[in-house]
């Protein structure tokens, strides 16, 4: 048991030292855009399933609490918590649009969508990203390798070099950290 859990810590470490080396540019993009929305007076919006899911409420929560360090609250919304929006949606238009219509509610030019999906192919995200596109919006896509039809999609696509969803998911949120860090570094302190 020992020499599994000590070969999975590794196979995370390897990969992140990957995107180090590969996608270091892709990361820099996105903290860029999502620097430029803040400064502009624009919102993130995150989007995704399951553990996605998870990981675009918990970057949602770093940026309207605190990150590291005291500043202002910077406007940030996950799409995946209103149980009520999320089950009417599911309802009246499909699950395939619980994450579209509420990016038609509530965004507008100038704020960024952060498409979260191991796979690149949830039909969601997809249809979120094409209603950001209308809205004027930017987007971000974490994905796996490849990137899939989200990567296509987007403004800036971060595609993890793997296909197991547990070692891309830890890099997403390894990702995210980094984005949130490098936007409370060029906003400042609390006003």
């Amino acid at each position: 048991m020992r020499d599994e859990i000590e070969r999975q810590l590794r196979d995370g470490a390897e990969l992140k030292l990957r995107v180090a080396e590969e996608l270091s540019g892709q990361i820099q993009s996105a903290a860029e855009a999502l620097i430029e929305c803040v400064q502009g007076g624009g919102k993130a919006l995150f989007c995704g399933n399951g553990g996605s899911a998870a990981d675009a409420q918990h970057l949602a929560a770093e940026l309207i609490g605190r990150f590291k360090k005291e500043r202002a609250a910077i406007p940030a919304v996950a799409l995946t918590t209103d149980s009520s929006v999320l089950t009417a949606l599911g309802n009246d238009y499909g699950y395939e649009r619980v994450f579209s219509r509420q990016v038609e509610a509530l965004g507008q030019a100038g704020d960024l969508l952060v498409a979260i999906s191991t796979s690149g192919r949830s039909p969601n995200a997809l249809l979120a990203a094409k209603a950001a596109r209308r809205r004027g919006m930017k987007t971000v896509a974490l994905t796996g390798r490849g990137g899939g039809k989200l990567g296509a999609l987007a403004d800036i696509c971060i595609p993890i070099p793997s296909t197991d969803a547990a070692r891309i998911q830890e890099a997403h949120i390894a990702v995210g950290h980094i984005l949130c860090d490098l936007l409370e570094q060029r906003i400042g302190a609390a006003s």
